[in-house]
Order: C-alpha cells, then structure tokens, then sequence
C-alpha cells in the first residue's frame, strides 16, 4: 500500500504540512480518504483547528473548496488520493481557477522509487492541472516542504487561485526537516490606483458624451458605493453581469438588468444606443452583446483583460473603487437625464413582462419555474446563499432570486460547469453553518453527483436542495431546437428525487400542482437539517433571451427569436421539445 508509512518521533512532512494550512488561515479540507493520503489524514486528526470534510466525489471536493473561499473570502482546500482520486478534482479546480477563489489543492502521489515505471495508478499531476492552477510542484524531500508550501498558498492567497502541491505517498510519511514554526504571512494587499491624467482624460470622455452605460462585472465587489454615485451624477443606467448580480442589483435605482443570452432588462438596448460605455471590473466574453463601435472605456485591474472582447478608446489598468473615487468630481453634473429615463422606462416594461408568470397562476397547469424561483426568493432568508446549477436554473435565479444585499448567488459562472450546485452548497454550508444555504439544481445536475447528498447527513449541514424536475436536459433541448437539430439525448427519465432523497435519510416532499407550493416551501425551508423539494416544473416553460432585433451584428438578430409571452400554456418554440 502507497500509504504505509512508520511511525516517526519528529515531525512529518504531511504534519509540517498541515502546519502551513493552519498558520495560513485554512479551516477546511474537502476530500475522500485514500492509501496514499493515509499520513495526511493521520497529521489532520491530530490538528484540532483543521477540519476534514468527507465528500463522495472529489469533484464535489473541488467545488466545494471554491464556494467555501467564495463566500468566505479565505483560502480553502481539497485533495484527492493518488491517480483517478486527484484526477476527479480537475473540473471544480478549473471552476476556481477561473473565478478567482483561493483554494489549495492536494494532489497525493504513488511512491517516489515508482514514478516514472508505469506503475499502477501512475499518472502526472504536474502536467495535467498546469492550465487550471496557478502554481503545481512535486514535493520530493523533506527539505522542499517549506518552499513548495509556501510557494503554493502565496499563489493561491495573492493572485488569488488555485495552488496545488503534489505530494508521494512516501514523501507524506518521511520525517520532515528540523526546521521554525511556521508562520501566517503578513499580506498587505494595496489597490491598484490609476494614474491621474487616465482618469482626466475618461473624465473628458464621459463629460462630451450625451449617453453613458456602465456595464459592470465581479470586479466592482467592494465598491458598489462609488460606482452608485458615479452613475448618479452622470446619469448612466448601469448594466451588470451574472457574477455582479449580487453586488449591483438590490437596492439600486439606476439598474437596468443583465445582457447575454440568459439577460434580461434592458440592459442590452441600453448598452447599444449608448454614445460611451463604461466597462467597470469586466471581461464580459460575449462580444455580439457588446457594442463594437469603439467609444468603449475598460477599468481592470488585470491589464490582459483590456481590450480582448471589443476595441476600445481607453484602457486603465486599476481596481474600480480608486478610479471611481478619483473620477468623481471631474464629471459635470448638467446633463439631461432623457437617455437614463428612458432606459428605466423600458426596463420596467420588461420587468412586468417578466413577472406574467408570478402573477398569473393557472391552480391545474404545470408549476411554471418562474413562479417557483420567485417564492423560495421571496420566503428564504435575507442573508441566505444560492448556488445555481449551469443550465435553466441559472437563467431562472439571475431573474427571479432577489439579490438583496446580504445574499450570496454563486455558481460555475465562468466555466459553465452542470452539477455544480449541491457540491458548492457543501462548501458555502461548512463556512458559514448559521446561514441558510439553498442549492437550485435541475434534474440533470443533481443526477449526476447524487451521491453528495449523503455527505449532508454525515457532516450535519442543514443544506436545502430545490429540484426543478422537468425531466429534461432544457438548455441543451433549446439549443438543438433553435439550430434545427433533431432533439437527442435531452430527455431524462421521469424521476422521483424526494424518493431518492428519502431513502438517503432526507426530508423530503414533491410537488406536482401549484395550490401545494406555498405550504411545501415553507416546511421545506423550515425543516431541521439537509432537505428536498422535488417539483416538477413545466418543462415548455421558455426562457427568451433580451429583445436583440435592433443589433445588425447578431446572428439572429435577421431571424428573431419568439416574443412569447412567457406566460403561455405551451410556447411554440417549444413544442417539439416536450416529452
């Protein structure tokens, strides 16, 4: 067995390791028990500040590693044992990697004296994680540990993102080098200010230009204020993206919604009939939603990002708050406000377009997902944390869950990853057990790590989990029926998840008509410990993207998409779709 190791009187070198996670503020480690983790698992027995959390996945692991540092704002961890146990971790580490969340991973190894033979279960950490880490080195002797380690977690701390050390099993169990304490790093991490005559010359911009957009990304976290009053004074709807939802969207008069394909509002039209745009923490990837005319401005603070998705005039290599406090007083306040009015004007059109499907219930149709997100929005706690499945859960919780400023609405936003949501919400529970976490996953998300639903019961996180179950793989049905495929490997077995749920040892209930909603997500949400709500959504339920007929640019844009009223019992686009 790789894991063997003898007893040692001094330190080993999997204890120095633990040491370096605890003095750098770690306080979990998700993962599954493996031979060749046995010595680390034996040092985190020993360290009372460093918590094991056992996942039946090591993608589970991963993600929930990235939720945990997303909504704690701390560095978190995962491991998996040597070859198909660490390869498991790949896809949440590239959801971290690509959302900036400083994570630690552990990638156990076989034997020293076997690598490089062919052995069972050999594989090569180093060069298989290379594009989703930001630092991966083998720890070969005891004299490496303190250079690897620290190397690791200033990696994943500072940039901040994925840091992995990859550790034989041998190697786990050798006695470590006589070596100080470890000690916390004193980080100081100072923000990025623009130079002044930048910021002058986007004053300049912004002060001959009638009509000005912000759009704004994850990168305005921290300063929602500053951007606030920015676009107050210069009277600019402000747009946002998926990942600023949570930041931009609560309690802000001049929000005018999201653009992209699952957008909603008016934030397209407003960012199109703009004469300057205004990128605020952004590197937004859709470039048919953005405007190509070239009186574009870009604030970054990672200088790459300038200029990939669409030309611009202006470039400035700074984090968001410093130049919106800088830009402040140099704006001239006396500008009509007709572009912003009308923007609102026809933001609120599209907002009560919306919520056709909240208002009007049919007791004997199918429950319409729109209605269904709205009231686990409007009964959940003001404080609580979403995470959203990649597909229609997505779409449905970017428009119908309130991102009242307490919340937290995450989800694999940038890698586009299924089966996302109950693994993050294993993470964002264990940091923070005293708030209300509810994972929206769709039948085909959850369906493929179930498993982790057990996890739930042993460690004692009180997640709720909401099934849309329309049977149905929806987002990928829509997208071979809009490109005239014929549909295939989209629908799913009809299936009981409150019965599966149950016989895991869950609470759980199902729904299958709207008058039973309202009482089963109260008891839901109110249930002691892990739960499930299983409702069966109507699956001809079609989730449009914004008006696009005004932009030449768009594909579809000749070939317009079904104006629905989202109401309707079957939407002709549809039809085809349903089982």
């Amino acid at each position: 067995m790789e894991g063997d190791y003898r007893e040692n009187m001094g330190k080993t070198i999997s204890e120095r390791l633990v040491e370096w996670l605890v003095e750098q503020g770690v306080e979990r480690i998700y993962g599954i028990a493996g031979d060749s983790l046995n010595p680390v698992l034996q040092a985190i027995s020993r360290e009372p500040r460093l918590r094991w959390v056992h996942v039946r996945h090591e993608e589970t692991a991963a993600f929930a590693a990235s939720a945990d540092a997303q909504v704690s704002g701390r560095v978190a961890a995962c491991c998996g044992s040597c070859g198909p146990g660490n390869l498991h971790l790949i896809n949440g580490l590239y959801d971290a990697h690509r959302s900036g969340a400083p994570v630690f991973a552990l990638a156990s190894h076989i034997a020293t004296t076997n690598i490089g033979t062919d052995y069972f279960q050999e594989t090569h950490p180093t060069h298989f994680f290379a594009e989703c880490t930001q630092f991966r080195e083998l720890i070969t002797c005891a004299e490496h540990v303190d250079q690897i380690m620290g190397a690791a977690l200033r990696s994943a701390i500072n940039v901040p993102g994925v840091g992995m050390v990859v550790l034989p099993g041998d190697a786990a169990a050798a006695e470590a080098a006589q070596a100080d304490p470890v000690q916390p790093f004193s980080l100081h991490c100072a923000q990025l200010t623009p130079c002044e005559p930048e910021v002058a010359q986007l004053a300049r911009l912004i002060n001959r230009s009638a009509r000005v957009t912000f759009l704004c990304g994850a990168g305005c976290r921290g300063a929602r204020e500053e951007i606030i009053a920015l676009a107050r004074r210069v009277e600019a709807p402000i747009a946002y993206t998926l990942r600023a939802k949570e930041i931009l969207e609560a309690d802000n008069p001049l929000a005018v919604g999201m653009t992209g394909l699952i957008g909603w509002g008016d934030a397209t039209r407003a960012l199109h009939e703009a004469e300057l745009v205004v990128l605020w923490g952004t590197d937004f990837p859709y470039r048919a939603f953005l405007p190509m005319h070239g009186h574009v401005v870009q604030v970054d603070n990672r200088a790459e990002a300038l200029g990939r998705r669409v030309p611009i005039c202006l470039g400035i290599h700074a984090d968001v708050a410093p130049t919106a406090r800088m830009l402040l007083p140099l704006v001239q306040q006396d500008r009509g406000d007709e572009f912003l009015a009308r923007s609102l004007s026809r933001h609120g059109k599209q907002i009560l377009r919306l919520q056709s499907s909240i208002r009007c219930v049919d007791e004997q149709a199918p429950i319409r997902p729109e209605y269904l997100t709205r009231m686990v929005s409007d009964y959940a706690e003001p404080d609580a944390i979403f995470t959203v499945d990649t597909g229609t859960p997505v779409i449905w919780a970017s428009r119908y869950v309130q991102a009242l400023l307490h919340r937290r609405i995450i989800g694999s936003f940038k890698h586009g990853s299924m089966a996302c949501a109950l693994a993050m919400a294993v993470g964002a529970k264990a940091a923070f057990p005293s708030r209300q976490v509810i994972a929206f996953c769709g039948d085909g998300g959850l369906s493929m790590l179930p498993g982790d639903m057990l996890t739930l019961l042993q460690e004692r996180l009180a997640v709720k989990i909401l099934v849309l179950n329309n049977s149905a793989l929806d987002f990928v049905a829509l997208e071979q029926e809009l490109a005239g495929m014929p549909n295939m490997g989209t629908v799913l077995r009809c299936t009981d998840y409150a019965a599966l749920a149950r016989g895991m040892g869950l609470v759980a209930s199902r729904v299958e008509y709207p008058p039973e909603l309202p009482g089963a997500v109260r008891s839901w949400l109110s249930a002691q410990g892990p739960a499930l709500l299983d409702v069966v959504v109507d699956c001809s339920a079609l989730a449009l993207p914004p008006d696009t007929t005004f932009i030449p640019s768009l594909d579809f844009a000749h070939h317009p998409l079904p104006q629905t009223d989202p109401g309707n019992e079957l939407d002709p686009v549809r039809r085809s779709i349903v089982r």
